[in-house]
């Protein structure tokens, strides 16, 4: 509950990302959610660069916050090259036959 109170703000902007990427989700039509997964994935920067200003922000004993950070980081950078994979795989399958 201590680590709550001393960084609500963090929680807040974590929730306030939360419903925004569900909004952003939600709203795809499904025949669109392909062709759009690229651009969408690269939403995950956005997760990656608020991990680092995050870890950027708590001192270097905060082990915690400095893991969840680090697993945000990879987890957005997975998600990010998962996409631009996908997408370039859908991508070949409209390229002409030689």
């Amino acid at each position: 509950m201590e680590f709550i109170q001393n960084n609500l703000d963090i929680v807040y902007f974590v929730i306030f990302c939360i419903f925004i990427g569900i909004e952003v989700i939600a709203n795809v039509p499904a025949i669109l959610h392909t062709p759009l997964m690229s651009g969408a994935n690269a939403i995950s920067g956005v997760i990656m660069v608020g991990a680092v200003i995050m870890m950027f922000q708590v001192s270097p004993t905060d082990y915690v916050t400095l893991t969840v950070g680090g697993i945000a980081v990879f987890l957005g950078a997975l998600n990010i090259s998962g996409g631009f994979f996908v997408t370039g795989r859908m991508l070949k399958m409209f390229n002409t036959k030689k």
